[in-house]
């Protein structure tokens, strides 16, 4: 792998104790070419702009897709980054969707390593803070005929963030708009899922409200996701998220915590399908203990308000409760203050 390094850094622009999300960008990128139908040999290099023309492909297509993961400052000083091969295989799983190149997962695996090694000064080393890493890939031939790109780039950039959510999170019921419906590309994480989202969810901030909880495109009964995250409700010290579907998003954090709950059977678990009326009517009896996002960027995210049809539930955030427990438990192993057992992290 070629490494051209930057002639200086940018790292001192950087307010680390007021990071604003997705806003600063480490000194180095790495980027991929795929040509003549095999991916050429990937290159780090300093963060830059592509250069592209009006007719790139996925301007007018959006043949385009991305991951979300983050590495943390750990204990001793080391870095280490959350569950590198599970974002690896989820990139290819909406790749083959997309009907774009599967990218070698040993290359992002050890290109990512490489990168952060290179970036390590970035990551932060408040225990609130990491550094986001943003994988992504997109169609970049030059035509504008309606069929797939043939030319495709991959590029991880780095960022060092903050919380996502600062504070709790409101949230309104969708019925009118919809994420994603059977058969289409909502268990992927392309570009256009998000494009999409952004007109209900401003919609939804003139109420208001911080996010929505989407819901099933037939009938609008179903809770699908909330915003950019899984949902988990807890109802009668029951821990409660919607089963997988190609509608929706397999979050690496939505199975880690599942995987954390089972083991140590802090709460039953189900994950079954679940109806907005039994969300409203476990909050109209005082039976919804808790609810929350879970994501990459969010973490776990408390949910205080949920709005249905004009009225709001309000639902308890305590600082004790299911939701932050789950996140110190998560947040512990991501910084090395307790042991791994699942193997989790790839330490730097």
């Amino acid at each position: 792998m070629k490494v051209t390094k930057a002639d200086s850094t940018k790292i001192d622009s950087v307010d680390f104790n007021n990071l604003v999300f997705g806003a600063k960008f480490s000194d180095h990128m790495l980027v991929c070419n795929y040509r003549n139908g095999a991916w050429e040999e990937p290159e780090i290099k300093p963060y830059g702009p592509f250069t592209f023309t009006p007719a790139m492909h996925t301007l007018h297509y959006g043949q385009a897709l991305f991951e979300g993961q983050k590495a943390y400052h750990m204990g001793d000083g080391k870095v280490g980054i959350f569950r590198l091969e599970a974002n690896a295989k989820r990139l290819n799983h909406s790749a083959r969707r997309m009907f774009m190149p599967e990218f070698p997962e040993e290359w992002f695996v050890d290109g990512i390593k490489k990168l952060i090694e290179l970036d390590k000064a970035w990551v932060p080393d408040d225990e609130n803070s990491a550094l986001y890493i943003r994988p992504f890939m997109f169609g970049s031939s030059e035509f504008v005929a309606a069929r797939p790109s043939e030319d495709f780039t991959f590029c991880v950039i780095l960022s060092p963030v903050g919380p996502y959510y600062a504070g709790n999170v409101k949230v309104k019921v969708e019925e009118q708009y919809t994420r994603s419906a059977t058969g289409g590309v909502g268990s992927t994480k392309c570009a256009g899922n998000y494009a999409g989202a952004f007109f209900p969810t401003n919609e939804a901030r003139k109420e208001g409200y911080t996010q929505v909880i989407w819901t099933d495109h037939k009938n609008h009964e179903l809770v699908e996701e909330s915003g950019t995250m899984n949902i988990a409700f807890v109802i009668n010290d029951t821990f409660i998220t919607p089963p997988l579907s190609d509608r929706i998003l397999a979050g690496i954090t939505r199975d880690s915590i599942l995987t954390l709950l089972r083991d140590t059977e802090m709460l039953k678990v189900e994950e079954r399908p679940i109806k907005v009326e039994e969300v409203v009517e476990a909050a109209r009896k005082g039976t919804l203990q808790e609810a929350f996002g879970m994501g990459t960027a969010a973490v776990v995210s408390q949910i205080s308000t949920i709005g249905f049809r004009g009225e709001d539930f309000e639902i308890a955030t305590p600082a004790d409760g299911y939701a932050l427990k789950i996140k110190k438990a998560l947040t512990d192993i991501r910084q090395g203050k307790v042991a791994d057992p699942y193997g989790w992290m790839e330490i730097l």
